[in-house]
């Protein structure tokens, strides 16, 4: 009687402790992904609470599903191998209210195909992006730039050596996608709708130009 009392006794100890090491563990990965304040790698993650990664991202993914409760202002998101904290979307309406941060952008037709033009063809050019279009892109793909959506991403070992372009982790966050293999397959209709809607956008610029 008193060895099984013990043997619960033990049991329950190593539990608690067990759970309280847990608390410890969650507790230092929210103080680095809160001190950072930008995505952090897994890798990093692990090296700092000296534990492997796949024990980190079980753990990670356990407090990711805890922010969720609709009680939490804030959330941690998943970006290929890294994670970020960072405040829920519904919370922007009433963070703009205490801070200078600018309205969303507002992305046009245009931008939203030289965007997606260029997460599916990666790394590409701006002449590739033309060719696909139809039309310049210049503005386009400044305007991408601008909004840290797309970023160069070296240039190309061809005749003239063009600059290449692809998407950054800003565009993984605003459309919530954990990695550019989460992206939806797409076919030649929408390349082809690509080019019906530049052609479009290139005959209202001409007419533009003749009524001035």
């Amino acid at each position: 009687m008193k060895k099984k009392y013990l043997q619960k006794k033990i049991i329950k100890t190593w539990e608690m402790n067990e759970k309280v090491e847990l608390k410890q563990l969650k507790a230092k990965i929210e103080a680095i992904l809160f001190a950072m304040g930008k995505s952090v790698r897994l890798a990093a993650i692990a090296e700092a609470v000296g534990l492997d990664e796949d024990t980190v991202r079980k753990v990670i993914h356990t407090m990711m599903d805890e922010y969720e409760d609709e009680g939490h202002g804030i959330s941690i998101i998943e970006l290929e191998d890294s994670f970020q904290m960072c405040t829920k979307a519904s919370m922007y309406e009433t963070l703009i209210k205490v801070t200078n941060v600018p309205k969303k952008h507002n992305l046009t037709d245009a931008l939203l195909e030289t965007l997606s033009i260029v997460a599916y063809k990666q790394p590409v050019t701006r002449a590739d992006i033309e060719a696909i279009r139809g039309v310049k892109s210049d503005h386009a793909v400044n305007k991408l730039i601008e909004y840290g959506l797309i970023e160069e991403a070296g240039r190309l070992q061809a005749p003239g050596k063009p600059l290449v372009f692809g998407t950054t982790e800003d565009f993984l966050r605003s459309f919530g996608i954990k990695s550019l293999e989460d992206l939806p397959v797409i076919g030649q209709e929408t390349e082809d709708a690509f080019k019906m809607e530049a052609e479009k956008e290139a005959q209202l610029s001409f007419e533009d130009l003749e009524r001035n």
